[in-house]
C-alpha cells in the first residue's frame, strides 16, 4: 500500500502551515494507495469534521486540535484517527 504524494503534501500543509483543520483519507482500491478524500478549512470545528466522516465506511484522518493550557498558553496537537464502523 502506497501513499499518494498529494496526501503527504496535504498533511504537511496542515502540520506546518495550518492551512487545514482536518484531512480525511481513504484507500483507493484501484491504485492501492492512500488518497485525500476531504479537507476542512482552519475555521471548521470538530463537529464539522465528524459530520464529514461516512456512516458506513472506514477512513483515516488527522485533526489539528487547538486548546489553551492551565497556564493560559495557546497549544495545538494533531490527532491521528482511525474511523471504523461495525
Amino acid at each position: 500500500m502506497g501513499v499518494a504524494e498529494h496526501s503527504v503534501s496535504t498533511f504537511q500543509e496542515l502540520q506546518r502551515k495550518k492551512v487545514h483543520r482536518y484531512v480525511i483519507f481513504k484507500i483507493d482500491e484501484k491504485k492501492k494507495e492512500v488518497v485525500v478524500e476531504k479537507t476542512g478549512g482552519p475555521a471548521e470545528s470538530y463537529d464539522d469534521f465528524t459530520a464529514s466522516l461516512p456512516e458506513n465506511d472506514c477512513r483515516y484522518a488527522v485533526f489539528d486540535f487547538d486548546f489553551v493550557t492551565a497556564e493560559n498558553c495557546q497549544k495545538s496537537k494533531i490527532f491521528f484517527i482511525a474511523w471504523s464502523v461495525t
